[in-house]
């Protein structure tokens, strides 16, 4: 019995710094990075149920800086609506692996038509209205964040030294 407790030791420490290897990735940021530049966002995360329903809901300002990442527990399809939203919004739409698969621009305050944003959808990130198409963000984007499974990530965290 100690030996197989023993034997169990080293697994452990391998998995418990697996696990911290990515601690370097700020949770309260998103970075994007893409063939013409990069930008970084201060983001609120929203991942579980509640804080998915109610996003950005009842806000009068974002900065221009700032965004919500949504972060679903498995990729599949996903569809928004801008109700009881009083900002315009861009919403990047993010497979499993980090890479931007849809940018829907400027979608419109208080309407509530859906926003569908396809099918293998893992995380969502909605900054302010009209700053993809000023950054130049289209599909292939690669997303930062530590919510990914660093493993499958395009873009993985750096690992601490």
């Amino acid at each position: 019995m100690m030996l197989r407790s023993f034997f169990h030791l080293p697994v452990f420490l391998l998995f418990a710094h697996a696990t911290s290897v990515y601690a370097v990735c700020d949770p309260e940021t998103a970075k994007l990075r893409w063939p013409s530049g990069n930008v970084t966002f201060t983001v609120e995360l929203a991942d579980d149920f509640r804080e998915r329903a109610e996003g950005l809901m009842f806000r009068e300002e974002l900065a221009s800086s700032a965004g919500m990442l949504f972060v679903y527990e498995r990729p599949g399809p996903v569809s928004f609506w801008m109700r009881n939203t009083l900002i315009p919004l861009d919403m990047l739409f993010f497979t499993e692996d980090g890479v931007l698969a849809h940018v829907h621009s400027n979608a419109i305050p208080l309407d509530e038509t859906p926003i569908p944003g396809g099918d293998n959808i893992q995380y969502v990130l909605e900054i302010n209205g009209g700053l993809a198409d000023a950054y130049g963000l289209r599909p292939g984007a690669e997303l930062q964040h530590p919510s990914l499974n660093q493993a499958a990530a395009e873009w993985a965290c750096p690992a601490s030294e």
